[in-house]
């Protein structure tokens, strides 16, 4: 039975459900409805590219002998750190170009630096 159908039932025959066990009932997956296991976390996103940019993933995976899907995983953890990084930069370049700004910042790196002397050694 449909476990909808049979919270419904359980309501309206009155039985008091407190509205936390309601919803782990509800929604513990995997949860079974008409004998059909659905599996919410097994459900992959659809993203739609280009035929050209479908093409170039299909050869770069061929060449590196991977899936698509892990091609495409490293791109954009690639592309993730690219932009990172070019937002450092920029901020910095801001920094920089206030002198003020950018003392302030020399000094306290200088007061990180004498947290170094600590007396441990590098391992």
């Amino acid at each position: 039975m449909c476990r909808w159908r049979e919270c419904h039932r359980i309501v309206r025959a009155g039985w008091q459900h407190n509205l936390y066990n309601l919803y782990t009932e509800l929604y513990t997956p995997p949860y079974t409805c008409y004998n059909t296991s659905v599996k919410p976390e097994s459900r992959t996103p659809n993203v739609r590219i280009s035929p050209h940019a479908h093409e170039l993933l299909r050869q770069l995976a061929e060449e590196e002998q991977a899936s698509m899907q892990a091609v495409l995983d490293r791109a954009i953890e690639r592309y993730r750190r690219e932009s990172f990084l070019r937002a450092a930069n920029s901020d910095f370049q801001a920094l920089k170009s206030d002198p003020r700004a950018w003392k302030q910042e020399a000094q306290e790196r200088q007061l990180w630096e004498q947290t170094l002397a600590d007396g441990l050694d590098k391992k």
